[in-house]
């Protein structure tokens, strides 16, 4: 993994938080807790209508990594074989059932395939596809916005 910096530029600190509030967090904070866990879900258009997998993920050099599966992911994702990209969201949250206090974050960009031999390898070796366990490649999401929100 190379960084985990966030996409753009410095963003404003996060405001004190408040119990039972909801609080926006800065990019960088987003982006560091979005590094905090494997797991979220992505978000893309299949036969002209929202859908969302979930998909363990890496952060390297300010992109998302992720390898979905052979099925109705990659299959919706057919912008992304063709090479155009195809704008997608990317979630995900860790959120106490108990008390509902936790944190949610959401980066929206373009998912492009990874074709460089090299990375490929390495994605493969610290990424588990879900599922069957079935994938042969690796998707690219490069966050041109990440915001999220903490739940006190």
């Amino acid at each position: 993994m190379h960084s985990s910096q966030p996409p753009g530029g410095a963003g404003a600190h996060a405001a004190p938080e408040v119990p039972g509030r909801r609080v926006e967090l800065a990019a960088e904070e987003a982006w560091e807790l979005l590094g905090s866990v494997r797991v979220g879900r992505i978000v893309f258009t299949r036969h002209a209508l929202p859908a969302v997998c979930p998909v363990d993920h890496l952060l390297d050099a300010g992109d998302i990594i992720i390898r979905p599966d052979e099925g109705a992911t990659r299959t919706a994702l057919t912008g992304v074989e063709e090479g155009a990209g195809v704008v997608v969201a990317y979630e995900a949250d860790t959120i106490d059932p108990e008390t509902h206090a936790g944190w949610s974050v959401v980066a929206t960009g373009y998912a492009t395939v990874v074709t460089d031999p090299d990375e490929l390898e390495r994605y493969a070796h610290l990424l588990r596809p879900r599922g069957d366990g079935t994938s042969s490649g690796a998707i690219r999401i490069t966050p041109g916005l990440v915001t999220g929100f903490r739940l006190s």
